[in-house]
């Protein structure tokens, strides 16, 4: 009993890692599914590789700040 309450700290920040790269793979994979589309059926390339690249970086930069 006593090894389960020690684990759980470990456990928790496991959980908490893991939930962060779950939330930023959806994030990004929304992010990449609307540029695609909004340069491809919107026929805005431009801005859609603006807002692809700038959204990516704009992401990565947020989980590493307030990661």
């Amino acid at each position: 009993m006593a090894d389960s309450q020690d684990d759980y700290p470990a456990h928790l920040k496991a959980y908490n890692a893991f939930n962060k790269l779950v939330t930023f793979t959806l994030l990004w994979i929304v992010l990449v599914l609307v540029s695609m589309a909004l340069g491809l059926v919107g026929n805005m390339s431009i801005l859609a590789l603006l807002l692809g690249i700038g959204g990516s970086v704009a992401l990565l930069v947020a989980f590493a700040v307030f990661g």
